[in-house]
């Protein structure tokens, strides 16, 4: 009989450690960058300034001419960005463990094909080629690591995760708590029904097809609630093997790729407005900083490829509700409901793995308390105008450099996601987990795509605009 590793819970930690943890957790040096930089935005804001000069990024150009003109004249702007992002990711970096002179020495040339990244997004021919940053950012990465493959000493730079929840820390200043009470519901809503579907079909599935149930559970969570972070999570609580939650891993990673470029190019033939294409990628990617991607490359069609509709900030935003306030925030919750299951159902060893409330919170993903944390100062900045007046003066001066921001973290995560993802090392799940995963996808995007164009497309067209 095969070991059965069983990872229960940690031994409560003492206080101090408690302590330790703000500093030594990537989750909690996103949430306090990403707070951070909204903070001293609002300073800003409310002594009639902006962050806006740091906040740099390309503009719209046609001839090599207008972009030589933009780096001469920015130059100094894009030194004092990367100065800024080389402190922030670098202390973090630091507390986390990683050698600060490595991180940095890999971060300077990221930062750089970013920088070149988006300037190519910014070409005004860049929609009609599909040149899309998030997608080249992923391609140019891809290509690399599995061809001439990833030298050792960029290896440091490549912190997919911290990048992202960066990232979506300073997207909560978009979305204020007026616009997360009235969309959240709906969202958590789509959210429960796609999330139980998906994971009964990858689930039994999987059983049907021989799999042992700790496979099955930890493959059904990855297609189902969290990706990646709900395939370790849930391997844990349930005691699965380490190749099982391996597997896991893999397959979201192999369909969380596809769909990046799979999602976007569909809702653009098909003409879905921004809202509802951020919405149905919300529902059917599988993992955080893929779906950003696809989401960031389908808002950017808005205003430039006929016949979509929509604010191109929405598809992001539609995605945000959609996929980390309705589905990640529930991971600490399955993790203590299927550790129940395994330990009541499963386990015939007398060994428990049960999850309890201490057990919960060490999992729940904390960079969503930053991302609450954020829209509440942008609701508490925002009291006062009124709509049109937000628009107008609040948008400009305070949303769009932390917007400008955040796009700057996602291109850093999706470069970092191509170069650390080897194909070839994505073709040895087996074919039976693959069926079982594969089963998931399409019940997935199928019910996906239904609930977010006729159950709740009305919503999600409205919310677009």
């Amino acid at each position: 009989m095969a070991e059965v590793v069983v990872q229960g819970p940690h031994p409560a930690p003492a206080r101090a450690s408690v302590w330790v943890e703000l500093f030594r957790k990537e989750d909690w040096w996103a949430i306090w960058i990403g707070l951070a930089l909204i903070l001293a935005a609002a300073g800003l804001f409310t002594g009639g300034a902006s962050l806006k000069w740091l906040a740099v990024a390309p503009q719209k150009w046609g001839h090599p001419a207008e972009l030589t003109a933009q780096l001469s004249q920015n130059g100094v702007r894009y030194a004092a960005l990367f100065l800024l992002w080389a402190v922030a990711f670098g202390s973090g970096a630091a507390a986390l463990g990683i050698n600060l002179f490595k991180f940095l020495s890999a971060f300077l040339p990221l930062f750089v094909a970013a920088v070149a990244i988006y300037f190519l997004g910014s070409w005004d021919q860049s929609s009609h080629y599909n040149l899309e940053p998030p997608l080249v950012a992923l391609a140019l990465g891809l290509l690399v690591s599995n061809t001439s493959g990833v030298p050792q000493w960029l290896q440091p730079g490549l912190r997919v995760e911290f990048y992202i929840k960066t990232g979506i820390v300073l997207l909560g200043a978009s979305l204020p708590l007026t616009l997360l009470a009235w969309a959240g519901p709906v969202a958590i809503l789509q959210a429960a029904i796609v999330s139980l579907v998906t994971f009964g079909a990858i689930y039994f599935s999987a059983v049907r097809l021989g799999l042992d149930r700790r496979l099955a559970a930890t493959l059904g969570t990855g297609g189902a609630v969290c990706g990646v972070s709900g395939a370790i999570a849930i391997g844990g609580a349930v005691g699965a093997k380490k190749q099982d939650v391996s597997i896991a891993i893999s397959l979201v990673v192999v369909w969380a790729i596809v769909m990046i470029f799979a999602l976007p190019l569909i809702s653009r033939e098909l003409g879905l407005s921004t809202g509802v294409a951020g919405a149905w990628i919300g529902t059917s990617e599988f993992a955080d900083a893929a779906g950003l991607a696809a989401a960031q490359t389908y808002g950017g069609y808005a205003g430039t490829v006929a016949g979509i509709s929509g604010h191109g900030d929405a598809a992001v935003a539609a995605f945000t509700l959609m996929k980390v306030v309705g589905r990640d925030v529930w991971i600490g919750v399955w993790a203590f409901v299927l550790s129940l299951i395994a330990t009541a159902r499963w386990d015939r060893t007398g060994i428990s793995n049960q999850a309890g409330a201490g057990e919960i919170w060490r999992r729940f993903p904390k960079f969503v308390l930053g991302f609450l944390a954020a829209s509440v100062i942008l609701t508490l900045m925002s009291r006062g105008y009124s709509y049109v007046e937000y628009r107008k003066d609040v948008v400009p001066g305070l949303v769009a450099p932390l917007q400008a921001l955040r796009t700057w973290a996602f291109t850093f995560a999706f470069l970092s996601i191509g170069l650390t993802t080897r194909l070839r090392d994505l073709a040895t799940v087996g074919a039976r987990p693959f069926y079982a995963f594969t089963i998931g996808v399409l019940v997935n995007v199928l019910l996906g795509f239904f609930l977010s164009t006729q159950v709740f497309g009305e919503f999600w067209t409205q919310f677009g605009r």
